[in-house]
């Protein structure tokens, strides 16, 4: 073989090697319009929650919190605060609000309850805990960082399971507002 040959085909083999290693990588966001990824996760009482059984009866507004990056967020502990504060909007529209909490394995359960200081959840709302990041990898919002865990997101998912609103934010601010995701819900006026 000649040069110019083996080096094109050296050229063409590794191209075709990082190809498929991005091809078996890429993890998207769940976006606006498309179906949200079905998964299930366990509540602080270790009772399963899916999320296909809870659309099968209701919409979903799923919320992805920072976890615990070394300290409890307090823009976190706000946006909760403020979607607690409209639990009955939301329940009036038969929405469940579906909090994540995603971190280490280790001692997350106990963190998530410390997130909550002791409050209780309203009835239509619900605390999961995300240990070893798994839920937050597959719907690609991993924060792989220095003291960082997840980013910000909000999904108001249909009973369908169709995603109705999508809110992602890179930053620790830009949540959703309350007001919007009680716009995007099924039945709002």
């Amino acid at each position: 073989m000649t040069k110019p040959i083996a080096r094109a085909a050296a050229l063409c083999l590794s191209f075709l090697m990082v190809a498929s290693a991005v091809a078996q990588k890429p993890v998207r966001i769940p976006r606006l319009g498309y179906k949200a990824p079905d998964f299930t996760l366990n509540t602080l009482d270790e009772k399963p929650l899916t999320l296909s059984q809870l659309t099968a009866d209701s919409s979903v507004v799923l919320v992805v919190l920072r976890g615990y990056p070394g300290y409890q967020c307090p823009i976190c502990t706000m946006q909760v605060a403020d979607l607690r504060k409209h639990s009955q909007e939301f329940s009036d529209l038969n929405a469940k609000v579906v909090l994540v909490y995603p971190g280490p394995a280790e001692n997350l359960g106990e963190r998530a309850g410390e997130f909550l200081k002791g409050r209780e959840l309203p009835e239509n709302f619900s605390l999961v805990s995300d240990p070893g990041y798994k839920f937050t990898e597959a719907y690609g919002l991993r924060w792989d960082a220095p003291r960082e865990t997840a980013y910000p997101s909000t999904f108001v998912i249909d009973r369908q399971g169709t995603i109705r609103y999508a809110k992602s934010s890179k930053t620790h601010g830009g949540r959703a507002k309350t007001k919007d995701l009680l716009k995007a819900l099924p039945g709002a006026e």
